[in-house]
């Protein structure tokens, strides 16, 4: 699979830089569609925004098929049949895996972005107004914690699962039970990362809904679970309770697509029953 050409010699998984990093330009209804999955956590943290800030009139969206080939997502309305063919459409000499998410521009016929740190800044700084997700009196703040979370969390999870070498795998969890025990200290003093709800919020919440699911069992950060940090769990839960937290949550396709998907680390395709939690307050 392409996920071959994201591992180095050394054992260690390299993610692959996004491809297309135009920005998106002013909200019209019916030019732009989204192509996201409620398995990946990349492209829920834009399904998040776009609920958040009540953008579903002006950008479109297409949920993929959690299960995915070589040929990559399949579309389930079958036009494209896999997003690969807009991936081509765009640039026909794309070599690299077909990532979500992605925006399609209707009236240029390309992919515009698939950089998916920067869609959420986007929609919050252009797109939408309310709630302030990127206020400016917090943005460097933010992008501190934004760099944090995905190198101590985000991403980390990615490393630690996909390494093949021991002393990678041990330095990526780590990296990873050390930002966790870090944020169970500052939440247990804040509801929120920051004073309001914020982007970071958002980028961490895509994490914590997977990590007991699929991160802890099958990318083995298996030091403690989210249940077992007081703070975290209870903050877990009050985001989850916000409707475009929770409508964005789908435990069943966040699991079937890292079992059935992710063969090169789960062979049988077997998706593990449970865990039971209940993420309601």
């Amino acid at each position: 699979m392409k996920l071959r050409r994201e591992l180095s010699e050394d054992g260690r998984f390299v993610r692959q830089p996004n491809r297309f990093t135009d920005r998106l330009g002013p909200p019209e209804p019916g030019r732009y569609r989204l192509y996201a999955s409620y398995a990946c956590p990349w492209a829920q943290r834009v399904l998040i925004v776009r609920a958040l800030l009540g953008l579903e009139d002006v950008l479109d969206v297409t949920i993929v098929d959690p299960i995915r080939d070589e040929k990559g997502w399949r579309v389930p309305d079958g036009d494209p049949e896999y997003l690969s063919e807009l991936y081509h459409a765009t640039d026909p000499g794309y070599a690299g895996r077909y990532t979500v998410p992605c925006v399609w521009d209707t009236r240029d016929k390309r992919i515009v972005t698939n950089d998916f740190p920067q869609i959420t800044l986007d929609l919050e700084m252009s797109w939408g107004t309310s709630p302030d997700l990127y206020p400016k009196r917090l943005r460097p703040d933010i992008d501190i914690m934004n760099d944090r979370l995905y190198h101590g969390l985000n991403n980390a999870v990615y490393e630690a699962g996909f390494s093949r070498d021991q002393q990678v795998y041990e330095e990526a969890v780590a990296r990873v039970f050390s930002t966790l025990d870090s944020l169970e200290v500052r939440l247990a003093e804040s509801e929120h990362l920051f004073d309001v709800l914020t982007d970071s919020d958002v980028r961490l919440y895509t994490t914590l809904a997977r990590f007991d699911a699929v991160y802890h069992g099958h990318f083995k950060c298996s030091v403690r679970r989210l249940v077992d940090y007081p703070a975290l769990w209870a903050y877990a839960r009050r985001l989850y309770a916000i409707p475009a937290f929770r409508e964005t949550t789908v435990f069943d396709q966040i699991k079937r697509h890292y079992y059935i998907t992710q063969t090169n680390i789960n062979p049988s395709g077997i998706v593990p029953v449970g865990p039971e939690i209940d993420w309601s307050l």
